[in-house]
């Protein structure tokens, strides 16, 4: 699918259109998968970056790639021992 919008030529004018079009993907990706509608690896597919480039991306914008509480994780840790 493809999804086109209008942006104003003087947005145009300061990035390359491949540049606008990763950043976009990159954005889109984020909120996807902060909002729990992706998985890691989908988003990353929808970047075209391997999974750790977005991870790296997830960390720059404080986006947090473990969805576990600290109780949970002293839970399971408690569980192994």
């Amino acid at each position: 699918m493809q999804i086109s919008i209008d942006l104003p030529n003087d947005f145009v004018v300061l990035q390359s259109v491949k540049d606008i079009e990763h950043d976009m993907r990159l954005s889109y990706a984020l909120w996807l998968f902060k909002n729990a509608k992706i998985t890691l690896s989908k988003a990353a597919e929808l970047t075209n970056m391997d999974i750790y480039a977005f991870i790296a991306e997830c960390k720059k914008n404080e986006v947090s790639v473990i969805s576990i509480t600290k109780t949970e994780l002293l839970e399971e840790l408690a569980d192994m021992g």
